[in-house]
């Protein structure tokens, strides 16, 4: 097995565990649903995740990190019926609302995982298999002391590289524009990625407005796109 898929021990995430209650509805989803479209980060067998038995075909696999309240993530999968879309967040209200978002568009095509998308990429998803790596709008961490908290670092966009096949994109999308410029500077470093944009990419119509975009908008951030393509 290669190196780069041992575990690494962190002392710096780039999340808040949070906490609190889920609606009824939200429970409910969990209940009723969590059992076959849902898996436990932390309880993961060890080893790659089967995702053609999990999804019951074979299909080019889509990693959402940080899928927040679902909003899009239910749009996006439902506009891509072919693709094994899945989606990693830490916020268990978050993924309880996006299973009711699937139940209520009846995607088939979606599956969940509660945990930390680095030990996901690191221990259950092998080199050179997906089709694509979405991260939209991850926390800013805008104060400079938090800056090291921030996702998009240099080691963390190496792992997602090797994860990715030849081909597949890393799409990111932020509203703070100094986040926006480190992850042109972190993924315009990483060899085996290129951007297929002079800087950034055009804001793509399929992509919905989040509410943290309108937010931003509304604030009058401007929010950046940026994919990147697995080259070698």
């Amino acid at each position: 097995m290669e190196s780069e898929q041992q575990p690494r021990l962190r002392s710096v995430v780039s999340y808040v565990q949070r906490g609190g209650r889920m609606t009824v509805g939200q429970q409910r989803a969990w209940d009723q649903c969590w059992p076959e479209l849902g898996r436990k980060v932390s309880e993961l067998e060890p080893g790659p995740i089967d995702f053609a038995k999990w999804f019951g075909r074979a299909a080019p696999v889509l990693l959402e990190i940080g899928s927040g309240m679902g909003e899009t993530t239910a749009q996006l999968a439902a506009a891509e019926p072919e693709v094994n879309y899945v989606a990693v967040e830490v916020y268990e209200a978050g993924l309880g609302q996006l299973m009711l978002r699937a139940e209520k568009l009846a995607l088939e095509n979606l599956r969940l995982l509660h945990g930390d998308a680095v030990v996901l990429l690191t221990e259950h998803v092998p080199p050179d298999t997906l089709s694509g790596v979405r991260i939209f709008f991850p926390d800013p961490w805008p104060k400079k002391r938090h800056h090291k908290r921030r996702l998009i670092q240099p080691e963390f966009v190496k792992l997602v590289a090797s994860r990715l096949a030849p081909g597949g994109m890393l799409h990111m999308a932020t509203d703070w524009e100094h986040y926006a410029e480190q992850m042109l500077e972190v993924c315009s470093a990483e060899p085996r990625l290129r951007n297929r944009f002079p800087d950034w990419a055009p804001r793509p119509s399929w992509r919905p407005v989040t509410k943290f975009e309108q937010r931003a908008n509304e604030e009058g951030r401007i929010s950046h796109d940026l994919i990147f393509e697995r080259v070698k």
